[in-house]
């Protein structure tokens, strides 16, 4: 009895770490979502791909986009506009308003991707709709600035793509 009682006290600690992980598995993906992105809006780049990459192999949306924009800008990690793309179009598919405005923002600019007005109305203009507050209103003025260099024929189009994905 002795020897199961001390094989039970020196196991405790391993079995308490799996109990924990298991436990609080969805709040640790949330914290370090809040560190990884807690870092990014300081500026700590290279601590906020470290946070956030993990979250981002997993599919998380706002890890995504924001790991995105440090690619396409490189922040923290060498710059690489295939894989800001890639990692932008991830999180917008998962309606990820930041990875969808800055989706829409590569297609106007053409940076790493085709040039596409239409694209980049329909990405702006999902994120708007998907956003509150000054983000909504940032992603409404960048829509506007696409809408002034396209025809009312891919205006129209671009707000029917638009529909399409958001369900209407």
């Amino acid at each position: 009895m002795a020897s199961l009682r001390s094989t039970v006290w020196r196991n405790l600690p391993a079995a308490a770490t799996v109990v924990l992980a298991i436990i609080s598995g969805p709040s640790a993906h949330a914290d370090a979502l809040s560190r990884g992105t807690a870092a990014f809006d300081r500026g700590e780049y290279v601590r906020a791909a470290q946070d956030l990459s993990p979250l981002a192999a997993r599919g998380n949306p706002g890890a995504l986009g924001r790991l995105g924009f440090m690619y396409e800008h490189g922040f923290g990690v060498p710059q690489a506009y295939q894989a800001a793309f890639d990692l932008y179009c991830r999180g917008a598919a998962r309606g990820d308003p930041f990875a969808q405005a800055m989706l829409g923002l590569m297609y106007d600019k053409g940076h790493g991707v085709h040039q596409d007005v239409i694209q980049a109305y329909k990405w702006l203009n999902l994120a708007a709709a998907r956003s509150q507050g000054r983000a909504r209103e940032a992603y409404l003025r960048f829509r506007d600035a696409v809408a002034s260099k396209m025809t009312r024929d891919e205006i129209v189009v671009g707000q029917r793509l638009a529909g399409r994905l958001s369900g209407q």
